[in-house]
């Protein structure tokens, strides 16, 4: 394998790198985002249970995500339906992937730092790319959101019921929208970022 080829592939795990980084510090920061909601957007009033028995349910629901020992989905005040259930384990394997694909090209990138470099201007592109998306989004969130689930998930799980699964009471699109917005200025920033340091042109 030629040096070339060898940054090539450097590159594209550091553009992973800064995908799953983004997706992981907006996954974590959501805490603090739906703390804000839950007052924001009377969140208390609109499923009728206190400012602690919601925080204490989003806490639930984020420890089987986001815990790869946890494989029982099951929330203190909310029912789940089967579908609902099965949605949130497709989601839990990809917040595993994620988690997975952000350790071992952190490792890769950490070993490799000395003896590699990066391809800079692929970094510009994938910014482009990140400002159309953003772009998409504001002008259309309800359509961004249904086409970014529509790739991400092969079933309509992800539509939930009210009646069945009440939890997405708690899950304003307001909330979804700035976790959103949260991870565009991180995978932005750091593309950027990478783009205007010295690196290979």
């Amino acid at each position: 394998m030629s040096n070339f080829q060898k940054d090539t592939f450097y590159t594209i795990v550091l553009a992973l790198f800064i995908l799953t980084l983004s997706i992981t510090v907006t996954i974590f920061a959501s805490y603090g985002l739906f703390f804000f909601a839950i007052k924001h957007y009377y969140l208390e009033q609109a499923v009728n249970l206190s400012f602690g028995a919601v925080m204490h349910n989003y806490d639930q629901m984020m420890n089987y995500l986001i815990n790869p020992f946890n494989w029982t989905f099951k929330l203190s005040d909310f029912q789940s339906s089967a579908a609902g259930r099965l949605h949130f384990e497709d989601v839990k394997k990809l917040f595993i992937l994620n988690f997975g694909v952000l350790i071992l090209s952190g490792a890769y990138l950490w070993f490799q730092r000395r003896k590699r470099v990066y391809i800079k201007p692929v970094f510009k592109y994938i910014a482009i790319i990140g400002v159309v998306l953003a772009i998409l989004m504001a002008v259309d969130f309800d359509g961004f959101f249904v086409v970014f689930h529509e790739v991400l998930f092969r079933n309509s799980d992800w539509l939930f019921d009210p009646e069945r699964d009440p939890v997405i009471n708690i899950l304003p699109e307001e909330f979804f929208t700035q976790c959103f917005v949260l991870f565009f200025i991180l995978f932005e920033g750091l593309n950027i970022w990478k783009y205007i340091k010295k690196a290979r042109t």
